[in-house]
């Protein structure tokens, strides 16, 4: 098969890709149409030079919504978290690549500058979690249209990828760019979600099962924000709307899909009456309760992004193989119950950074076809 080269911006090394010709013979470097499909190529994202979320309504909504504005956490994430979640992403990577998988890197990023509309200034946030802003469907890669303002310009970090992806046969698209007006963000704190006023929404509030995709409606994705996903890919996909559910943000710290059959469901958030039509085609188990939460202090929690089940947040390299928080030792016991094997690997900060192993990655290739699981 004839390969190109294209660029890794984050180590100057050149890999391979498979040359899109046709859908039908080959495919483009971008091709990802699940949670599960043995993977291929990942981005994994880059903590350094990370920052609070600049404090304003939209990072209330999404981040804070128990916090006014002049009591949240502002200014670059301490440097001692940065440097041990550095450590930490460099030891999942290696871990990756000893499986074969191709790992890409977003640049280091100046999110200390500040950037302005016409309407709100801010300034940046991080590109730690590439799940948050890069969809992928099928040989599809879309920008989507981030509630937080401070994320406004966060995909520039990964331009240079975006740029080889579609020179391999990708299609790359970019969401409507939202004003993320004050008046998006008018809503009840108790059940925040932002108004149905334009698209806006994070890719992390999305599953993929195939021809199936659930939508989690919460403060980082309105209901317009799913219907505009809905026109760009086509009838041939159905989109779930998951409401009142989980308004907290993303979906992969409520549901991990980790196999064709198999759903993990986080049991303080689903139950029987409140889980998807669809899924209960399936096997459900329920996490056990998170482990080892008690190494935070009242000081650092007060600066923490992430869900009290965050490290539930687990990523699958193969249907039979995943990576699971080491510390969650009853949820490793789950799943190889359910005949996983698992690697057990440290990320101390996903508490403070919001992110665990699945919000730190974006799927680029597993092989596999595009396929419907439900009736």
């Amino acid at each position: 098969m004839d390969t190109i080269k294209f660029e890794d911006t984050a180590t100057g090394t050149a890999s391979g890709a498979p040359q899109a010709t046709s859908v039908a013979k080959q495919r483009s470097a971008v091709w990802s149409w699940n949670e599960w499909d043995p993977l291929e190529e990942v981005i994994v994202g880059n903590p350094l030079n990370a920052r609070f979320p600049y404090p304003d309504v939209s990072t209330q909504l999404a981040e804070f919504p128990d916090r006014a504005l002049d009591q949240m956490p502002r200014g670059p994430f301490p440097q001692k978290v940065l440097e041990e979640a550095d450590e930490d992403v460099n030891e999942f990577v290696q871990v990756l690549e000893k499986q074969g998988v191709t790992v890409r890197r977003p640049e280091t990023w100046p999110h200390e500058a500040k950037f302005s509309t016409i309407n709100w200034e801010s300034e940046g946030y991080y590109n730690y979690c590439p799940r948050d802003i890069l969809l992928v469907i099928g040989d599809q890669i879309i920008e989507t249209p981030n509630v937080i303002r401070s994320r406004q310009q966060e995909t520039f970090s990964y331009r240079k990828m975006l740029i080889d992806y579609m020179n391999s046969g990708a299609k790359w698209f970019s969401a409507p760019r939202p004003q993320l007006l004050d008046s998006l963000f008018d809503v009840d704190l108790e059940k925040p979600t932002p108004r149905n006023d334009e698209p806006a929404f994070d890719a992390a509030n999305i599953l993929r099962f195939g021809e199936d995709l659930i939508y989690l409606v919460s403060a980082t994705g309105n209901e317009m924000g799913g219907q505009w996903l809905q026109t760009i890919l086509g009838d041939r996909f159905r989109i779930h709307y998951l409401k009142d559910v989980y308004y907290g943000s993303h979906i992969d710290s409520t549901f991990v899909a980790l196999r064709p059959g198999l759903i993990l469901c986080n049991p303080a958030r689903v139950n029987e009456d409140t889980l998807p039509p669809i899924l209960k085609q399936w096997k459900v188990i329920y996490s056990p309760p998170m482990e080892n939460t008690d190494r935070y202090d009242a000081d650092y929690l007060s600066k923490s992004i992430g869900s009290d089940w965050i490290d539930m947040n687990a990523f699958s390299i193969s249907p039979n193989l995943v990576v699971v928080d080491r510390d969650q030792t009853a949820l490793i016991k789950l799943l190889e119950k359910e005949g996983l094997d698992v690697i057990p690997i440290k990320l101390r900060h996903s508490k403070m950074m919001g992110g665990g192993f699945h919000c730190i990655t974006t799927d680029i290739r597993r092989k596999g076809t595009l396929e419907r699981y439900f009736d």
